[in-house]
């Protein structure tokens, strides 16, 4: 079986908002503009909170499940 590094869900997230200001994402997802960024900059991961106020055009297990391939890719 050939493994391969999944993509973090931050990368997700970064094309799910490009081209919309981080200030109106922000406020649409009722996060400060603190945690937006440290998850963007790979310092916080998406937590069941996050998935859940990212469900607009998504699934809540998408994100979970991206976040659980990525922290099994890292042990």
């Amino acid at each position: 079986m050939k493994m391969y590094n999944p993509a973090h869900p931050r990368e997700l997230l970064k094309a799910y908002i490009d081209g919309i200001c981080v200030t109106d994402v922000t406020k649409k997802l009722s996060v400060s503009r603190g945690i937006l960024s440290r998850i963007l900059n790979g310092k916080a991961d998406i937590t069941p909170e996050m998935a859940v106020r990212l469900l607009n055009s998504t699934t809540s297990k998408l994100w979970l499940d991206m976040q659980a391939n990525d922290d099994l890719w890292q042990i």
